[in-house]
């Protein structure tokens, strides 16, 4: 009996190769769904080819979806400036792209019911994250149930099954996740920039360095985060 199978929204990101990963543990025959959304760069599109490829995943679909026609997220709009002040509880910021994860779920929902797939895994996380209203428990929750009644497997009770196993992991955890399951770490990508090599300044990388760091991999940080992590840890503060 050939394994079930999942499709996976990979991004290129740190949280998207292990939901990935986690998929291919749980037994998942794994499909790739990665989206050219009009973000900056598509540094993140020649990651998430690599985490793929280290991963032997065989299918990998990119869909272009064009939000940057309308703007609405300094991700889209080069007009903007990237925030760079550290994430600020309790507000929501530029970088967040309207109903993204709306749409790509969506994509993910209409490309599982053409593969006959059982399962959607998102890295989507509730704890350590920008404040984005699309990753919630209850956001997915709800989702699951506009599963089950938009589609015709659905309707016939097999509705794939959303799965998001980092949603209540801590960003240090994730990482920890990623080392046991043999993520290839070095070749995500997190930053909101493009370039040969992550700015450090932006939200992304501040909250990735942190994490890299508390999980003791501070090599694997920024040139900056680790700077700030030499500085803190000579002046015997915490770590930033």
């Amino acid at each position: 009996m050939p394994p079930s199978k999942a499709i996976i929204l990979l991004s290129g990101g740190l949280d998207s190769a292990v939901a990935a990963a986690q998929a291919i543990a749980d037994g998942y025959q794994p499909i790739a769904l990665s989206f050219r959304y009009g973000q900056r760069h598509e540094r993140e599109l020649a990651a998430a080819k690599q985490v793929a490829a280290r991963l032997s995943i065989q299918e990998h679909c990119i869909m272009d979806v064009n939000l940057a026609q309308w703007g609405g997220s300094s991700l889209t709009n080069l007009d903007e400036t990237l925030p760079q002040a550290g994430v600020q509880p309790h507000q929501i910021p530029s970088t967040y792209v309207p109903g993204r994860n709306t749409v790509f779920i969506a994509l993910a929902l209409s490309l599982a019911e053409a593969k006959s797939a059982q399962a959607i895994y998102l890295g989507i996380n509730a704890v350590d994250y920008s404040g984005y209203p699309d990753c919630r428990p209850d956001y997915l929750a709800a989702f699951q149930q506009l599963a089950s009644l938009s589609s015709k497997i659905g309707l016939e009770g097999k509705a794939p099954i959303l799965v998001a196993p980092l949603v209540q992991d801590t960003k240090a955890e994730i990482v920890r996740r990623a080392l046991r399951l043999g993520v290839p770490i070095a070749e995500t990508w997190s930053c909101y920039q493009g370039g040969e090599a992550p700015c450090g300044l932006c939200d992304s990388c501040r909250i990735r360095d942190k994490a890299l760091i508390e999980a003791g991999c501070p090599e694997l940080a920024t040139l900056i985060g680790r700077k700030l992590h030499a500085q803190a840890t000579a002046n015997g503060s915490p770590v930033p």
